[in-house]
């Protein structure tokens, strides 16, 4: 229940950061889009940070139904722990939307009209996916204390190198859809982005077992 409560509960504060930061930044910028998606950027990695630190004693903090995919894949997390871990990832990822709402006194029930479509959005998941996978493993690997740092770091990076802004995590991409503001995503556009985290993480996966071998695997 304790890793439970981190997963959901940490997966609830990076939503509320992401969705409330994209609302605050886009109503401060007037209309200046570089500037609301730095004040997104700079929110959403350094919650991280935070989060990772504090709940990554307790549960690991994945925050990510592919990370702990890939854990599983690895044998260091069991199918019936993964599968809780995931279902409490998707919910504190919608609360944390509906609660980001509420603050900007918004509509709590909202769908994304956002598009994010085409092969160069899906390959950008892909690749945000397949880095942010690879930095994790490399940090438990060889620096376990740096791994909050580097991932908020590389999430900070992956908003601007990647088209797609570094959705990476398909909790994440499913509750955007639940919010019609500036960081959101259309349902139409979510299962691209969904497929191509998956795709992206098992290639991680795979390239993990060369540069960061498990002693589980």
């Amino acid at each position: 229940m304790q890793r439970l409560l981190a997963e959901g509960l940490g997966t609830a504060f990076l939503l509320a950061t992401v969705i409330g930061s994209g609302i605050m930044g886009e109503t401060l910028a007037d209309g200046n889009t570089a500037i609301a998606l730095l004040g997104n950027t700079i929110a959403t990695g350094a919650i991280l940070t935070v989060l990772i630190t504090i709940f990554g004693p307790i549960s690991g903090a994945h925050f990510n139904p592919v990370v702990t995919m890939a854990f599983w894949l690895r044998r260091e997390i069991s199918l019936h722990e993964a599968a809780g871990f995931v279902a409490v990832q998707v919910t504190g990822g919608i609360l944390g939307v509906w609660a980001a709402h509420y603050m900007f006194a918004d509509e709590i029930m909202q769908v994304s009209m956002k598009m994010r479509a085409g092969p160069s959005q899906g390959f950008s998941e892909l690749v945000a996916t397949f880095g942010l996978l690879i930095v994790i493993f490399g940090g438990v690997k060889h620096k376990p204390e740096a791994v909050a740092t580097v991932v908020g770091l590389y999430i900070t990076a992956a908003y601007w190198f990647t088209a797609s802004t570094s959705f990476a995590n398909p909790a994440v991409t499913i509750a955007r859809m639940m919010s019609d503001t500036f960081a959101g995503i259309t349902p139409a556009s979510a299962p691209l982005f969904i497929a191509m985290q998956i795709v992206g993480a098992l290639l991680a996966v795979g390239a993990a077992k060369v540069l960061f071998p498990s002693d589980k695997t």
